[in-house]
């Protein structure tokens, strides 16, 4: 509901006079038979009745107070507007003109008459109490492993292959504490991957939410300058949904995350200053550094962490805003480990995508994914991805005079089509209100270059935060002498084949990425790496290549096959020679269902 509306029918509400009075209350339950299998969910609603002048039936009225009576007997969730089929009519309370726009606004807005009900794992019969003024109903909700199950078989995803990502260690120690709230559709709150129900397709992730994973997954990226490490983590859901789903306040997808600023000090991990959390197109800021002021942003809080390292977000149930949990927005209290408006999942890092056993289950342990092979690779307009993964492309414009990115075109949203179009947003989609209308950062400017951006939204001690990166794959940069090598993050234009441009003795490499789903052969030659399916499928592909050079049609000495990132067996079968054309023939072969990213390399000197 708008502050307008809201505030619009308190001052309707209290200048009103109306000659009502409640009389009683009724449970309702849904299934209708009040019976649901362990851990599964019913919805209880509250309909109140009573009298206004000489009319008497049911009134536009929410504010009951709902409890499970007996001990360990389940869960509630925050309260929200009844979902279901409900023909009962409401009597007309007001007579004036004005009080009867203030009872269509309650009823098209402020009535949250329901809470949905998580059973225990252990079978019995469990009574559901509701109290408003002085009158009380209970119902009886009857749990039994032999009821209909009113879940979907879901797909499961194997095990993630062992990464050789250099920063893979820092993400992992820093990775968050999610103490993520669950409302009226709890897995649309559970957190998952994009790709949760098998494909790449954004346009259909509303419709699968049933069938899709609930394993748990949380996305990251990193940077590196000379003095910080810049740690992105991006929390996706299928759904953005509400209980009044008004003027794109829903849609498909949905993408927020927060950014850590850890400062390098000799030692493994470095020390953690800042953390920037997005809720909404609003960034918030809190602060483990006492030194650091407001900028462009106030300070909202300090932060809380968990074990010592990882900090507290809280994540609210339908928007997915996040803040962080000393937040006045947070709804979770980590010291009774408790949702303070009902229902909730924790998730923990864990190295492994486990699965919240219902919608107010304990440290979920939780997969990383990387950013840069699970998405950046494809939202390139000009790559060669053919899924409908990206859309609303842009050309990203940073401010400041900073860098960009090599690519012309980047997909500014994931393609989202049910309820509202195209509204979540990678790390690179994300603005923040303030900084964009002051023309402080431009859009995609806080997640592609976070040296920058938090430097205007914070302000650090002079000379503390160097904006000079030795590691962003997302940005186009110049060469730094000793830095760690980063992936190819662009796919560059390829010369025409010809004569090698490198003197001799000096060092070649003709690299390539491609999705591998069972086996395939690789012949590259020229400029390409040429794919042919051995057995399975490439339909798939995301297929770039970078090199030093064309690949040579000449005599190389000492060919070296680099294995780059990949799970399975990876092999040079053939070497390049006049009777095959100067080519090299790769072997991949992908032993795991769903298939996988290989980035693999060829080495040689001239």
């Amino acid at each position: 509901m708008s502050r307008t509306l809201f505030f619009l029918s308190l001052v309707l509400a209290s200048s009103l006079h109306a000659q009502s009075a409640v009389t009683r209350i009724k449970l309702y339950a849904e299934p209708a038979e009040a019976l649901i299998r362990p851990l599964e969910n019913a919805v209880v609603q509250v309909r109140v009745y009573g009298k206004s002048g000489a009319a008497e039936g049911r009134l536009l009225r929410d504010g009951a107070k709902v409890r499970v009576v007996d001990a360990a007997g389940g869960w509630i969730s925050k309260p929200f507007k009844f979902q279901g089929a409900d023909s009962e009519s409401f009597i007309q309370e007001y007579d004036s003109r004005g009080g009867r726009i203030f009872q269509g606004l309650a009823g098209q807005y402020v009535v949250q008459d329901s809470v949905l009900y998580t059973a225990p794992d252990k079978p019995g019969a469990y009574r559901i109490e509701a109290s408003l003024n002085s009158f009380t109903d209970s119902i009886t909700i009857r749990v039994d492993a032999g009821a209909p199950s009113r879940r979907k078989a879901e797909r499961t995803f194997p095990p993630e292959p062992r990464s050789t990502d250099p920063y893979r260690a820092l993400a992992e120690h820093y990775a968050p504490f999610l103490a993520q709230e669950t409302w009226f559709q709890p897995k649309a709150d559970y957190a998952t991957r994009f790709d949760y129900d098998g494909d790449w397709n954004g346009a259909n992730n509303w419709e699968s939410l049933d069938v899709g994973t609930s394993q748990a997954y949380v996305h990251y990226a990193a940077a590196e300058t000379v003095s910080h490490w810049f740690l992105i983590y991006n929390v996706f859901h299928p759904r953005d949904y509400s209980d009044k789903c008004v003027a794109g306040s829903c849609h498909e997808n949905d993408n927020e995350g927060l950014i850590l600023t850890v400062a390098k000090d000799n030692s493994r991990f470095g020390r953690l200053q800042a953390m920037e959390t997005l809720a909404h197109n609003n960034v918030y800021s809190f602060v483990a550094d006492k030194q650091i002021r407001r900028g462009a942003h106030d300070i909202d809080g300090e932060i809380e962490l968990y074990q010592g390292a990882r900090p507290v977000v809280f994540i609210e149930s339908g928007g997915h805003g996040i803040y962080g949990s000393r937040s006045k927005h947070a709804r979770y209290d980590l010291s009774n480990d408790r949702f303070t408006a009902g229902t909730g999942v924790t998730y923990v890092y864990k190295g492994t995508a486990e699965r919240p056993r219902h919608a107010d289950d304990r440290l979920v342990g939780y997969e990383l994914l990387d950013i840069y092979s699970q998405w950046w690779l494809k939202c390139n307009q000009d790559g060669g991805w053919r899924e409908s993964t990206f859309d609303a492309f842009f050309a990203y414009q940073p401010l400041g005079g900073r860098p960009g990115v090599a690519w012309r075109s980047i997909g500014g949203s994931f393609l989202g089509r049910a309820m509202g179009q195209n509204l979540a947003k990678p790390f690179w989609g994300w603005h923040d209100s303030r900084t964009s209308k002051q023309k402080i950062l431009a859009v995609g400017q806080w997640g592609l270059d976070p040296a920058y951006a938090v430097t205007r939204n914070l302000t650090f001690p002079p000379g503390q935060v160097s904006l000079d990166y030795v590691f962003n794959p997302y940005l186009a940069l110049p060469s730094s002498p000793g830095a760690p090598a980063a992936p190819p993050a662009v796919v560059p234009s390829p010369p025409a084949p010809g004569p090698s441009t490198l003197p001799a003795g000096a060092r070649g490499w003709f690299e390539f990425r491609v999705w591998v789903d069972a086996a395939l052969d690789a012949f590259v030659s020229g400029d390409q790496a040429r794919l042919e399916a051995l057995r399975g499928t490439t339909s798939h592909t995301e297929y770039l290549t970078s090199y030093s050079e064309p690949f040579p049609s000449a005599s190389l000495t000492g060919l070296r096959l680099v294995v780059k990132e990949g799970r399975g067996r990876v092999q040079l079968v053939e070497q390049p020679s006049a009777q095959n054309g100067f080519s090299a023939r790769v072997r991949i072969d992908d032993p795991q269902d769903g298939g996988a990213v290989y980035h693999i390399a060829l080495e040689w000197e001239r």
